[in-house]
């Protein structure tokens, strides 16, 4: 049955994703959440959290709605969608920043364990398109390079903001690794 809700996520997203490319190297948008969820798969994450990983730009991106995936896939990947899902397009980027450094502060553990795999991510983009591309690759941004390390740095901050400190999760170590080389 979660192997069956899992395709179905797989089929939803690549369907919500199509001709849909990432903006500095043309791959097709869709490979990113693959490896969002993927990254949250090889951690041991439940099915949940790798299908809220799957499908955390469906929102933000598609015409897909909260309520769409909750009927779909349940309100549990619902809510973690909506941790992951920027507010309204229409305003700034800066805006849209503060509020999701904001939002994540009171987001449970799991929904931060979906956004930290996409900044993972987007941060490894970013990286070896640099190396690809080289200072090319900001002109495909709406902000600065300056601007987008304050940003994963506070979204970083954010992570442990009211978390216990029992036990601090590798995905929160690899991000803070990979903002360092930023």
């Amino acid at each position: 049955m979660l192997a069956d809700k899992l395709i179905c996520a797989i089929t939803y997203a690549t369907k919500k994703h199509e001709g849909q490319i990432r903006k500095v190297d043309g791959v097709p948008y869709i490979v990113h959440p693959y490896r969002v969820a993927m990254l949250l798969k090889e951690e041991g994450y439940n099915d949940d959290i790798v299908i809220a990983g799957l499908l955390h730009d469906v929102v933000e991106d598609t015409d897909g709605t909260i309520g769409e995936i909750s009927n779909l896939f349940g309100n549990q990947i619902a809510k973690l969608v909506s941790f992951a899902t920027e507010p309204d397009r229409n305003n700034t980027w800066e805006e849209r920043k503060k509020h999701t450094i904001h939002h994540l502060k009171e987001a449970p553990l799991e929904a931060r364990l979906v956004v930290c795999a996409d900044k993972i991510d987007n941060i490894r983009s970013i990286l070896e398109n640099e190396k690809i591309f080289g200072s090319e690759i900001w002109k495909h941004f709406k902000s600065s390079k300056d601007s987008q390390r304050w940003y994963y740095q506070e979204i970083y901050k954010s992570l442990h903001t009211n978390l216990p400190t029992v036990s601090i999760p590798a995905l929160f170590i690899q991000l803070e690794q990979l903002i360092e080389q930023f």
